[in-house]
């Protein structure tokens, strides 16, 4: 930016000229990041400059550049650009030794500096999976190990089951500059885990591209587990059957063994083995028995049973489905008669009959038992009553009554029986 002056006065155009040197003769910097063998540019600006050099320097304090001109005999620092405002100087390959402070100085009075700092991250190598067994024994313990050296900053490790993602212990150790990582999977065994990969990623940031993996597939060897397949559910007299005795295990048991009640096939002719298959080609009722399936490998043996029950074939025939050549028209009066006393046949029956009739019938019933228990307690109530106030009771008229002529010598002489009756008490000791 060129200066501002003014034409007012000598002394009045010198300030403003010295104001605006002033304030733009400072270098501009900015901090750079790099990837461990690429390279850096360093830029050094200056908005206002009046024929003052730039200079580049490292930071153990070694010039560089001093304008265009190269100071340090190093083949991988090379000139960009040098103007009176800019100094752009490019460093290849850059290796961790180069991070640092470096410093663009403008020479004037007083030297005028700014400080730029190149930050070298460091490339995680390519993983390594360890501890692996191969091939792996059902029910053993593993623990997987990934290593990856040579990150800055320390770099992330993860781990995968086939696509699934699974958590793992984290070990972060610095050697130097750089950071050496580990990461720890346990695993307990199982017939499943065979054939399944198990992939270590490193995620950093220097790693813009892909990240780094390595992938292992666990091989696991386990006893075989058996299992017998039929073709028929009800096998009958004369059809054909076919079993398969399905085996898994690894290393794969092959050949299987079959036997019949314990001991070898009876009829070769008509039991034939084919691989796993044990096949009938026409059952009859000396096949009853049970049929065993053995399969073995080095870690054991494995075995399942089908107990076989041949049916006599059906002696009824199956109804024709062949319509007569005449066919006979129907009896309207043996049709009625059949609605009538057979529901079922016009499917005019209401479906919830049975189930109205039901709740009928418990409603009456319900009824019925409560007026029965009601009786029985009046009939209780009753003859308690009347078996407390069972006898005869006379009145004081009716008592001398016999022998009165009239109704006031009734009373009297019931009085007089009163007080007769009274003296005639005895006392008992």
């Amino acid at each position: 930016m060129p200066p501002v002056c003014s034409t007012l006065g000598p002394n009045l155009f010198s300030c403003l000229c010295l104001a605006a040197g002033i304030s733009g003769q400072y270098p501009l910097v900015t901090n750079v990041t790099v990837t461990e063998g690429a390279t850096a540019n360093l830029t050094c600006r200056v908005e206002y400059n009046d024929n003052t050099s730039l200079q580049w320097s490292n930071p153990a304090q070694q010039t560089l550049f001093f304008g265009d001109k190269k100071a340090l005999r190093d083949n991988r620092i090379e000139l960009v650009r040098a103007s009176w405002s800019e100094l752009t100087i490019s460093i290849s390959d850059v290796s961790l030794s180069d991070e640092g402070m470096y410093t663009c100085s403008l020479f004037t009075m007083p030297v005028r500096t700014a400080k730029a700092y190149l930050t070298v991250l460091g490339v995680p190598e390519k993983p390594e999976i360890d501890g692996l067994t191969k091939p792996a024994i059902e029910g053993d313990h593993i623990t997987l190990t990934c290593i990856t050296q040579g990150s800055k900053p320390a770099a992330d490790l993860r781990w995968f089951r086939n696509e699934k993602e699974v958590k793992g212990a984290k070990e972060v150790n610095a050697s130097g500059k750089t950071f050496t990582v580990r990461s720890s999977l346990q695993l307990h065994v199982g017939r499943n885990d065979d054939g399944v990969a198990y992939t270590c990623r490193v995620d950093h940031v220097a790693l813009t591209q892909a990240p780094q993996q390595a992938t292992e597939v666990l091989e696991v060897h386990y006893a075989p587990q058996v299992e017998i397949i039929h073709s028929r559910a009800v096998p009958q007299e004369g059809q054909y059957l076919k079993l398969e005795c399905v085996s898994k295990g690894n290393p794969s048991p092959d050949p299987v063994m079959w036997t019949k009640d314990g001991g070898e096939l009876p009829d070769l002719d008509r039991m034939i083995v084919e691989g796993r298959e044990l096949t009938f080609t026409s059952l009859n009722k000396t096949d009853n028995g049970t049929y065993r399936c053995e399969a073995t490998n080095h870690l054991g043996t494995s075995s399942a049973e089908y107990v076989l029950y041949v049916y006599d074939v059906p002696t009824t025939p199956p109804p024709s489905t062949t319509p007569p050549l005449h066919p006979i028209p129907p009896d309207s009066t043996a049709l009625l008669g059949t609605h009538a006393s057979d529901p079922t046949v016009t499917g005019n029956r209401d479906p919830n009959a049975v189930g109205q009739h039901g709740t009928d019938h418990a409603l009456i019933g319900g009824v019925v038992a409560v007026v029965v228990f009601v009786t029985l307690c009046l009939i209780i109530v009753l003859g308690r009553y009347l078996a407390r106030h069972k006898g005869t009771y006379l009145t004081n008229e009716a008592k001398g009554a016999d022998d009165a002529p009239d109704a006031d010598t009734a009373i009297i002489n019931a009085e007089g029986n009163h007080a007769h009756a009274e003296e005639k008490k005895e006392y008992f000791i």
